[in-house]
């Protein structure tokens, strides 16, 4: 009875861990890419601005697996804003060390990467309350070729996070 309990409450010790070690996340989804990533498919994320005061961290987030065949990773990133605004970047990865090794975090066949989108260079505030719509595609092309690659192996999940910066 007494290892149960031990045991209970070293589980519960971990999940508060890695609870608190996550503070800073406003708001982490992703989507599923199934087999295959169309080049027309879109993964769309809808959230309320947290606030129009604070800087913020906003990432693309990748998961994927060594049938990922590319050094780089090239993506369109669309942010909708709630007046009806639209900024659209166009945005290169580097998924691969020069060895070809897979970059990212994980110990499996899954590697999972947290890419920066906006608040690196400068302070990312949320210039408007409301909702707002991320879209993400990605615009792959084989060296040589105008035709982007239409099914993109090796991706499972594409996410959008925002994070809350320390020290506004």
């Amino acid at each position: 009875m007494q290892k149960r309990i031990s045991e209970l409450f070293v589980i519960v010790i971990v999940c508060f861990l890695f609870q608190s070690c996550d503070s800073n996340a406003v708001f982490d989804k992703y989507k599923s890419v199934p087999n295959q990533w169309h080049k027309d498919s879109l993964a769309s994320f809808n959230f309320t601005a947290p606030d129009t005061l604070n800087n913020y961290n906003l990432f693309v987030n990748l998961r994927n697996t060594n049938d990922y065949q590319f050094n780089n990773l090239f993506l369109i990133v669309e942010l909708n804003y709630p007046n009806g605004k639209a900024v659209k970047d166009t945005l290169k990865y580097n998924m691969a060390a020069p060895n070809g090794e897979l970059l990212g975090a994980g110990f499996s066949d899954i590697k999972e990467n947290k890419l920066w989108y906006k608040g690196y260079e400068s302070p990312f505030k949320f210039t408007e309350n409301g909702d707002y719509i991320v879209n993400i595609q990605h615009a792959m092309r084989k060296n040589g070729e105008v035709d982007g690659v239409e099914n993109l192996e090796g991706i499972t999940d594409v996410g959008f996070r925002i994070e809350s910066v320390a020290n506004n």
